[in-house]
């Protein structure tokens, strides 16, 4: 039997808009929408609710009209109006709770959308929704939407999306590396500082397989590769090679398969 994903709390999921001044409410709330209204079993119901959530779509994007405030505003009393009465007349709240999600939604009340959306939709999509909405440039949304649902908090999972967004020229083998130095919440400003320079060294595919065990830190081979460096009078960087500085990864492999 699968077990019930496990949900985060309404709090969780207002740190995203918190993330990014471009948040784009509009784009979340038809992209989440659109993954909740679906679930509404009936077809009224859910006709009804997909129609306020387009309304509410469109007064996002042109706030400015004051007709379309309106008229998003009404939708989603009417929304919510409609479900009061099924609810009163049910006595339960379960038979409502797809399009109740939705209109947390419509009233802006995006964690608890998120939150309650978690029950019957893949926090998978609901995590691309959300980060989609952060409209940030230069983003690896994958490596954040994995981190999230890995259990990273959004802050950290952000800011790694950031720096290997700003970093996607770097050769497919760092960029996997960078990718599992966040993965293993090991990436700060000296470790992408130090991978920067090796994005640089310009390796052949022998220099670049001893980069990545060097970077991985094999101790046999970091001491084996220091002694090398002492032969070849680089003391200095032996000394920091064994001392685990990164940026000397490159040099090192350089170096040591060039000697032999």
């Amino acid at each position: 039997m699968t077990e019930p994903q496990q949900r985060h709390p309404a709090s969780w999921w207002e740190q995203f808009p918190e993330a990014s001044e471009r948040f784009d409410t509009a784009h979340l709330t038809e992209g989440l929408g659109e993954l909740i209204n679906p679930n509404i079993a009936s077809q009224l119901l859910r006709r009804e609710a997909e129609i306020a959530t387009e309304v509410m779509v469109r007064h996002l994007n042109k706030p400015e009209s004051g007709d379309l405030a309106e008229r998003a505003a009404k939708s989603a009393e009417r929304l919510v109006a409609t479900l009061d009465r099924i609810e009163d007349r049910s006595g339960d709240p379960s038979m409502v709770a797809e399009a109740r999600a939705t209109c947390h939604l419509l009233l802006g009340r995006l964690g608890e959308a998120a939150h309650a959306a978690e029950a019957f939709v893949p926090t998978q999509k609901v995590l691309r929704a959300f980060v989609g909405a952060l409209r940030m440039e230069r983003f690896d949304v994958d490596l954040a939407v994995k981190m999230l649902a890995s259990g990273f908090e959004p802050a950290a999972a952000i800011r790694s999306g950031q720096i290997v967004g700003k970093y996607s020229w770097w050769p497919s083998w760092l960029l996997q590396v960078i990718t599992e130095r966040a993965m293993d919440g090991q990436l700060d400003d000296e470790t992408v500082e130090a991978l920067d320079k090796c994005a640089y060294a310009d390796l052949d595919p022998v220099q670049v397989r001893v980069a990545r065990r060097l970077l991985a830190g094999e101790d046999a081979l970091i001491d084996a590769s220091a002694q090398r460096l002492e032969a070849l009078g680089e003391a200095h960087a032996a000394e920091k090679l064994r001392a685990g500085d990164l940026a000397t990864v490159a040099l090192a492999a350089r170096l040591v398969m060039s000697s032999q």
